[in-house]
This record gives C-alpha cells, sequence and structure tokens, in this order.
C-alpha cells in the first residue's frame, strides 16, 4: 500500500482555570481549545505482519514514551487485527511546548490507522482508548474547537471566529509536573461560562508559576504585550497574541530577538487532522 501522509496540528489553550485539585492528584479545569494550522506531518505505511515501526526527527524517544508508537500498538492490541505499520513523524511542534503536540501526534495517529486498517471504530471510541494516552487526546480525536472541562476530557463542541496568531516558543522546556505540583498554583477558580470569557474575565492560572520557574517565558511574554495581550497555552513554553491578520502578525514576527523562534497561524475550528482524514477516503 502507498505511504499516506496525515496532519496532527497544535492547539492552544485560550484560557486555563484550575478549579479543584482532586483526590488522586488531578485537576479539576476549564479551558476553550482552539486548533491552528500549524502541524506535525505522519507518514504511514500499511504492514501485513502486523510489525509496528516508528522513526521521527525529533529526540529518539524509548517506545514507553513514544506516544505514537503507544496509540499504534493500543489500536493494534484492542482491536485484534494482523496489520501493522510503519510510522514517520516529521516533527514540527516544539516537544514541552503547550501547544499539545504528542497528544494531537497520538491522535492522528489512532484516526488514520482506523481508517487503514479498515477498523470502523467510531470516534467516540477512539476518543475513550486515546484518553488512556492523555487528557488531551480526546479533543484531537474529535477535531473540534471545544469548551473542556473535568480534566479536559468533557467537551463541548464550539464554533469560534478563526483569528490570526502569532505563536513564540522561547526555547525552553517547561514541565508540566513541576507547574501542576507548585504550592502556588492557583487552584481554587471560580467556574466560569462563555459569556465571561467573551467579556475578558479570564486568564491563564499557570502564567504567574511559569513565570517564576522560567524566566525566559515571562521575557518572552513581555515583549510580546508590546503589541498585543499575550497570553500561555497550556502550561507553555509556548505564548500567543490574537492579531488583526496574517500581515500584521508576519510584521511582528520580522522584529522577534534571534533569541526565539516563532511563527504565524491561523486558528481553526475544524481540526487539520481530519480535513486530511477526508482525503483519505
Amino acid at each position: 500500500m502507498n505511504t499516506t501522509r496525515w496532519l496532527a496540528p497544535a492547539k492552544l489553550n485560550l484560557f486555563l482555570h484550575i478549579t479543584k485539585r482532586r483526590a488522586n492528584g488531578y485537576h479539576n479545569l476549564q479551558t476553550l481549545f482552539q486548533f491552528i494550522d500549524y502541524c506535525d506531518i505522519l507518514h504511514f505505511n500499511v504492514r501485513p505482519d502486523g510489525q509496528i515501526s516508528c522513526q521521527s526527527n525529533a529526540e529518539n524517544l524509548p517506545p514507553t514514551q513514544d506516544l505514537v508508537w503507544r496509540a499504534a500498538t493500543l489500536l493494534q492490541q484492542n482491536s485484534a487485527t494482523h496489520f501493522g505499520a510503519d510510522i514517520r513523524v516529521d516533527k514540527k511542534l516544539p516537544m514541552g511546548g503547550g501547544l499539545g503536540g504528542g497528544s494531537s501526534d497520538a491522535a492522528t495517529t489512532l484516526l488514520a490507522l482506523n481508517e487503514l486498517w479498515q477498523l470502523q471504530w467510531p470516534r467516540s471510541a477512539l476518543a475513550q482508548l486515546g484518553l488512556t494516552l492523555g487528557a488531551d487526546v480526546p479533543v484531537f480525536v474529535h477535531g473540534h474547537a471545544a469548551w473542556a472541562e473535568g480534566i479536559g476530557d468533557e467537551l463541548t463542541p464550539i464554533t469560534l471566529e478563526e483569528p490570526w496568531f502569532i505563536v513564540i516558543h522561547p526555547n525552553c522546556h517547561v514541565s508540566t509536573a513541576k507547574i501542576f505540583s507548585d504550592s502556588d498554583l492557583t487552584r481554587d477558580s471560580i467556574p466560569i461560562i462563555m459569556r465571561d470569557f467573551i467579556a475578558g474575565h479570564c486568564t491563564n492560572v499557570c502564567e504567574p508559576v511559569v513565570r517564576r520557574h522560567y524566566p525566559q517565558v515571562g521575557q518572552a511574554l513581555d515583549w510580546l504585550n508590546q503589541f498585543h495581550p499575550a497570553h500561555l497555552t497550556g502550561t507553555g513554553a509556548c505564548l500567543f497574541a490574537r492579531v488583526e491578520n496574517a500581515v500584521q502578525a508576519n510584521e511582528i514576527l520580522a522584529k522577534l530577538p534571534t533569541k526565539w523562534y516563532g511563527f504565524v497561524a491561523q486558528g481553526k475550528n475544524i481540526s487539520p487532522a481530519i480535513n486530511s482524514s477526508q482525503l483519505h477516503k
């Protein structure tokens, strides 16, 4: 079978509140997920012998930490298919950047192999399987911008404007575990509704903690704030600002200090992974 190409997009957390810490250490949260058209690219080749191999231009990961390999293996085991796959990942999304790259890669793997292996699982079943890999995997599987609660897995699809963003990565890796275990993290945010978000009554509660542990993130936030209000996505390290159009975004990007990396992207309510899925039907 010919190699097929699938997209795994980044996401932005347009805000992030933590409303409660559970007894098991997980956190109840509220956030708003929107995709952007900046993607990893995954290449799949079906194998008849049941073997699964993964290659990536990112740092080598042991299989137990490689979410693409884990997703493929999990789906293979649960579906009892005799097929395997060779998978190659062209990484563009930075690791530890808060853009959901690993979760997105895992979700695209589930979507792609479900189709290429002709399993015909409903997307809800893929999302449930993906949840065992990470709380962000289901939103990428469902592929629609969403208001999220619970641990991020209780999703309500929502249609937003699709604005342009400038996204900056300040060349550091933020540890999500470190941020969520910090005693100064606000864990009692009052729950809000969509109207509150539209009115601007929201923030990312992780930002003060990330600023303290990772000064370079704070410096990048301060720099971007000169042009437009800047926000952290997830626990970072990436940050973003909404801009009027692509031209304006590129004008700001041209001024970006060389010690940081940035890109321009447009918000998307339908995941580019879902659109790439349609190409293979």
